[in-house]
C-alpha cells in the first residue's frame, strides 16, 4: 500500500492538524482507553514521503500500527524501481576537477601535436592543427570561467 499521512488521518480520531504537514490524533493503542480526551499521538509526513509518527504516553508504534491495520513498511513510500544491472550513479569528483584534468590533457594533446606539425609528421595540417587550438583554448576559457564562478560561489 502507498502510504501517505492521509491514510493513517483517515483511520485516527480526533485529528487535528497542528502546523505544515504535521498533526495530532488520538492514539489508538491498546495502552489508551476509548474515553481519551487529550490526543497524544503526533504524526508528520516528511517531503520525502515517509510517514513518522509517536505516542510519547504508551510509546507503543506496532501496538498504534496494528490497531489501524496497517505496518511499519507502510509508513515508508515504495523505493523507485532501478536497473539492477547498473550501480547507482556516483559522482566522485567535482566538476571543476574533472574540467581541469580535461584542460591538462588538451594541453598535452595541443603540445604533442605542435611538435608533430613542426617535424612535418601531423596528417592534420596547418588546418587542422588550427581546429586543436580552438579546441584547447575553449576548454582553457571554460575552466577560467568555472573557477571564477567557483571562488565567487
Amino acid at each position: 500500500m502507498r502510504m501517505t499521512a492521509e491514510v493513517l488521518l483517515s483511520r485516527l480520531d480526533k485529528v487535528r492538524q497542528t502546523g505544515p504537514d504535521r498533526w495530532l490524533a488520538r492514539c489508538p493503542g491498546p495502552a489508551h482507553h476509548r474515553g481519551d480526551k487529550h490526543p497524544s499521538l503526533n504524526i508528520s509526513e516528511k517531503p520525502d514521503g515517509c510517514v513518522l509518527m509517536h505516542c510519547p504516553v504508551c510509546q507503543d508504534t506496532p501496538a498504534i500500527l496494528a490497531a489501524v491495520g496497517l505496518e511499519f513498511s507502510d509508513l515508508y513510500p515504495p523505493r523507485p524501481a532501478t536497473d539492477t544491472f547498473l550501480p547507482p550513479e556516483r559522482r566522485p569528483f567535482p566538476a571543476l576537477d574533472i574540467l581541469r584534468s580535461l584542460a591538462f590533457e588538451a594541453t598535452i594533446v595541443l603540445y604533442a601535436a605542435h611538435d608533430m606539425l613542426e617535424a612535418g609528421d601531423l596528417v592534420l595540417g596547418h588546418d587542422g592543427f588550427d581546429r586543436l587550438r580552438l579546441a584547447h583554448d575553449r576548454i582553457q576559457s571554460a575552466l577560467t570561467l568555472a573557477e571564477g564562478v567557483r571562488r565567487h560561489a
